[in-house]
């Protein structure tokens, strides 16, 4: 098959998180058609996580390339750039307050910023209810793009943009996400400043971070009056089921991290008690250091598909980065071909450098000796 040019591919991507959107962004400013499928029934229809770090030599880059910085900027909270270390007792031990004007890395609410994103883009570009079962024919290209709702359509170029779990992925990888020891346990707390006060005091405007060695806690505040919290424990995958919990069991469930959090002062333990709703399981995984393929001009992957590392503010922010560079490659490329070559002669050294450097970083999350550790961000 020769490579179309990319003004006339049928370019499709898998995936409506904000790599998936900022790319199909950035093509439709420079012309190029693009059709994003997702297999969520529509934007609204599950919780997008918590508190995004968008950072001005990545994410904000994006956003600029987006047509969207203005946008964002006046939308996140940097504020939420404070930073807080604390001890067993809840006691400050080192505490960044962001400068005025600072704005390195402001956050962002992921729902906020896949409104923004999807609002950009044209009618319809989005095709929701959409869930990929697989990617199929010749290497090279075309190939055909076949969907749980019994429906396909034939690609000149598939982006897979969906994920740690990415069913594009197997076109051109057999790697998969393997589990790093260290798992989270979300917890969340609504309205926080008028119920539940004494923890919007120990968290602050941005996050607090504690640790003994073994477990630790992450609270980071949302948007809206929210505050989500992560325990996060060095623990088997299944830990929750060997003893004999579902995370919607939240009395045993809590029951069970009173015993393993028993020598953290009762502040700190509120944020175990005192949370609304059940507990969300959030095993962390990653993909092989590195992950590579061989090329495939009709097929490439950007963000948690291509490189999935433990969540440390990076995860989203290379995801839109990767898409608003390839996007670009496509916009100044004769051919789609030629745009994926020059996309992964980045991407990848890029990703694999990240990832050696953030390979087993879950367990800086826990290790009290680590006091610059970065407090966790999910990755979705």
């Amino acid at each position: 098959m020769t490579s179309p040019h990319p003004s006339h591919a049928r370019i499709h991507v898998v995936g409506a998180g904000p790599g998936g959107l900022t790319c199909a962004r950035v093509l439709q400013r420079h012309g190029i058609p693009v059709t994003v499928h997702d297999r969520e029934p529509g934007p609204g229809s599950r919780d997008q996580g918590g508190s995004l770090d968008l950072h001005a030599d990545n994410g904000q880059l994006a956003l600029r390339a987006a047509g969207l910085l203005d946008e964002f900027l006046a939308l996140a909270r940097p504020e939420g750039q404070e930073m807080r270390q604390l001890d067993l007792t809840g006691a400050i031990t080192d505490h960044h307050v962001p400068a005025p004007g600072e704005m390195f890395k402001p956050e962002i609410d992921r729902g906020q910023l896949r409104e923004l994103l999807l609002g950009s883009l044209a009618p319809g570009t989005v095709r929701w209810g959409q869930g990929l079962d697989a990617v199929d024919g010749p290497a090279g290209g075309p190939r055909r793009l076949r969907f749980t709702d019994g429906s396909a359509v034939e690609a000149d170029l598939v982006i897979g943009a969906d994920g740690a779990f990415s069913r594009v992925r197997p076109a051109v990888s057999d790697a998969v996400p393997e589990y790093s020891g260290v798992s989270f346990l979300e917890a969340w707390f609504d309205d926080v400043d008028r119920r539940h006060p004494e923890i919007a005091g120990l968290v602050g405007q941005g996050g607090a971070h504690v640790r003994d060695g073994e477990r630790a806690m992450f609270a980071q505040r949302n948007g809206g009056g929210h505050i989500r919290v992560y325990l996060i424990q060095r623990v088997p995958a299944d830990w929750l089921r060997a003893a004999g919990l579902t995370p919607r069991d939240t009395a045993g469930v809590r029951a069970l991290l009173l015993e393993r959090y028993a020598r953290w002062s009762p502040e700190l333990l509120r944020l175990i008690t005192d949370n609304d709703g059940p507990y969300v399981d959030r095993p962390i995984r990653a993909l092989p250091v590195p992950h590579t393929w061989e090329p495939d001009p009709a097929v490439t992957l950007l963000g948690d598909a291509a490189h999935l590392m433990p969540p440390l503010g990076v995860g989203v922010n290379l995801a839109m980065l990767d898409a608003a560079e390839l996007a670009a490659a496509l916009a100044e490329s004769d051919t789609v071909a030629d745009a994926v070559r020059r996309y992964e002669k980045t991407m990848l050294p890029r990703s694999a450098e990240c990832a050696r450097h953030l390979e087993g970083a879950a367990e800086h999350l826990l290790s009290v000796a680590d006091d610059d550790a970065e407090g966790p961000r999910t990755q979705g």
